[in-house]
């Protein structure tokens, strides 16, 4: 009979296999038959690749704009140069967001980094709710109360290709733009937005451009 384990070894009777076994024990290995098979554990799939900033949230019902974080899907196609997507949807529950690139700040300056600023385009035709944080940045004087929320993200250089963290310091260049605002002039935003902005004089210095949106 054949030791079970490493089938190498040959015995006559299980009382030969048992006398000697204090020694075969020391050089018994299973064979490879006899060795379990790795375990085999399927890899789940792999979570989209995501990057997080901070953005400045104009919250209606609050008094001060807010810094949060706002996660950005990164593009999974090589040698891409798309800008990320930002994951803004949950703080526009009643449509989806449309936005505007801010591209000039005080005095006709170029801003080194644009502001993208995503806003509710149906709170913005009914003009409410007003957002308090927006009218608190302006101190009241701006033409027309800017309504429903608000999120600006910021791009890491003028090429638009990725953002960066917005701060505190991104608020000035932005209430001018409010304070340029004025509903009147644009019932819709996406379509006459910059004939405004061209038909003021305090204005003409602020520059904007309206791009699209896949908001996910």
């Amino acid at each position: 009979m054949w030791c079970s384990r490493c089938q190498l070894a040959w015995y006559c009777s299980p009382e030969h296999l048992q006398n000697d076994w204090p020694r075969h024990r020391r050089e018994c290995m299973a064979s490879p038959s006899q060795q379990p098979s790795p375990m085999v554990i399927q890899t789940p799939p792999a979570a989209p690749e995501m990057m997080q900033v901070s953005a400045i949230l104009f919250n209606p019902s609050e008094e001060r704009p807010q810094i949060i974080n706002i996660n950005c899907q990164l593009t999974r196609r090589p040698n891409s140069s798309s800008c990320p997507t930002p994951l803004v949807s949950n703080y526009f529950q009643e449509a989806q967001s449309a936005s505007l690139v801010l591209t000039q700040g005080l005095n006709g300056e170029p801003l080194r980094f644009p502001l993208h600023i995503f806003y509710c385009p149906l709170s913005l035709q009914r003009g409410q709710p007003v957002n308090r944080a927006i009218y608190r940045i302006t101190s009241g004087a701006a033409a027309r109360n800017w309504p429903g929320p608000v999120v600006v993200l910021k791009f890491n250089g003028s090429r638009r290709q990725s953002y960066t963290d917005a701060s505190t310091n991104d608020l000035p260049a932005l209430s001018a733009y409010f304070l340029a605002f004025n509903t009147s002039y644009y019932p819709d935003p996406s379509l006459s937005i910059l004939y405004f902005f061209c038909n003021i004089p305090f204005a003409s210095n602020i520059c904007i451009t309206i791009i699209a949106v896949d908001n996910h």
